[in-house]
């Protein structure tokens, strides 16, 4: 194979063209792309401008698939477009590509029959673990990957496999501090905006949200217009500011349905935030911070979760096991009086 049919796109040059023509032998080739392995100087600058010649690379799925540290890994997560997820994605897939780690993603939002499908892929290719993104993959995906005897690192799942590796939020007092925020702004009427979407994180925020509600003996208006989106928090907007006793205090389970009310209560309700009602929000997604919310909202150490996660890959003999737990830190903006 010559390098202009290499330039032309011909296909991926073998180890056995570059010994070919660099006129060596084919374990010549292999022995200079091993790390530690014995060759003659003028036999290695041979093959290597072969190699540069041919556009050749070394393929290290098919040379690693028996070592644990060159397998893939895969990512199972639904609604990556939405800001939390793609932030969290972007971590974990920073942090595995600095480590060399090649990753498979799977979307499953087009159905579990199809990220079956997409997941048994990733076991013929010895995929070694699977990270599981909080929200849509449904538990019978997880069972997939566990079965298989890969090393399954669940995030924001709650411990619903106790056996897996699990990295949580601790919502035990957070949401308690959210509603004392709303208590402490002098909220009288205070509403919850949640998700139709009963994922293991939306369903405790819920729960803790209105245990701390029960707790101080008030009573809070729970609605779940739809998923965890803009739209939701625009619908909740209708929905609520539509009522003879509208709320003064609206906690949303995510900024992003936080931003949607917003909206809809500016520009359609003609109301000012926090003055006639404030809201918290939860996740501090990027646009939280904008001029346009400055939100006051929970963030989400993304960066250590996924730093986190990908040490339980990496060096799991010199972490944590088990459940990991963070805390989700409020930062205080603009839209709480």
């Amino acid at each position: 194979m010559s390098k202009n049919s290499a330039d032309k796109g011909a296909g991926f040059a073998s180890a056995t063209e570059v010994a070919l023509l660099a006129g060596v032998s084919r374990s010549a080739v292999s022995r200079t792309f091993t790390p530690g392995r014995s060759v003659s100087d003028e036999t290695r600058r041979k093959v290597l401008a072969a190699a540069e010649a041919l556009n050749y690379h070394v393929n290290h799925l098919a040379r690693g698939l028996s070592k644990e540290a060159s397998r893939p890994v895969c990512i199972l997560g639904g609604n990556l477009s939405s800001p939390y997820q793609s932030s969290l994605l972007e971590h974990l897939t920073r942090r595995l590509n600095k480590a060399g780690r090649a990753v498979m993603v799977i979307n499953t939002d087009d159905g579990e029959a199809s990220a079956r499908e997409a997941l048994q892929q990733t076991l013929k290719y010895r995929s070694t673990a699977t990270i599981v993104l909080s929200g849509k993959p449904p538990a019978s995906l997880i069972h997939l990957c566990m079965q298989s005897g890969q090393q399954v690192i669940l995030i924001n799942r709650l411990g619903q496999f106790p056996s897996a590796d699990n990295i949580d939020i601790d919502y035990s007092s957070t949401m308690g501090e959210a509603f004392n925020q709303l208590v402490g702004a002098q909220c009288q009427r205070i509403a919850m905006v949640s998700s139709s979407a009963r994922s293991p994180s939306m369903v405790i925020r819920e729960t803790r949200f209105l245990e701390a509600a029960a707790q101080a003996g008030a009573e809070v208006d729970v609605i779940r217009p739809g998923s965890t989106s803009y739209q939701t928090g625009v619908l909740a907007a209708h929905q609520l500011l539509t009522q003879a006793q509208r709320p003064d205090g609206v906690f949303c389970v995510t900024d992003l349905i936080a931003c949607g009310f917003i909206d809809a209560a500016r520009h359609e309700f003609g109301l000012r935030i926090p003055e006639d009602i404030a809201v918290i929000g939860f996740d501090d997604i990027e646009q939280a911070s904008w001029l346009g919310y400055q939100l006051t909202t929970f963030s989400q150490p993304l960066a250590e979760m996924a730093e986190a996660a990908c040490q339980r890959l990496l060096s799991p003999s010199s972490g944590p096991t088990g459940n990991q737990l963070f805390e989700a830190q409020l930062v205080r903006r603009k839209t709480l009086r």
